[in-house]
């Protein structure tokens, strides 16, 4: 039974590669990508530490630094998770909630946690 789920889970991300929609596993990380380069940009002027680093080891800042992330990329999110049930409903008629957690956690909060810190680093070594 599990390994029925993650079959079906991993099948049918790999088929949203190829399948309607796909323009916008190109389109939301970029999103994702140019507001965390303005935030990383913005922590490198202020000289704030890296974002992900930060959230891990700076406690006093932490909640601060989560929902300033959250008002960053949380419109890309929320429009990734809207896209993806409207891609669940044109190809399998149904919608698992799960799947749509994934792929919107990928394509939004993923490369905004990936490209804000480093983006801070080398700016702050110019």
């Amino acid at each position: 039974m599990i390994d029925e789920l993650f079959s079906r889970i991993a099948e049918d991300l790999v088929g949203r590669v190829s399948g309607p929609m796909k323009f916008r596993l190109f389109l939301q990380p970029t999103m994702a990508a140019i507001f965390a380069i303005h935030a990383g940009l913005k922590d490198a002027k202020e000289g704030r530490p890296a974002y992900f680093w930060a959230i891990f080891t700076e406690p006093a800042l932490r909640g601060q630094l989560i929902k300033e992330g959250w008002r960053a990329v949380g419109k890309v999110f929320i429009i990734a998770l809207i896209i993806d049930i409207v891609y669940q409903y044109i190809v399998f008629r149904w919608f698992y909630p799960g799947e749509t957690i994934i792929v919107s956690v990928l394509l939004a909060l993923v490369p905004y946690l990936l490209i804000r810190g480093p983006v801070n680093r080398i700016a702050r070594r110019r």
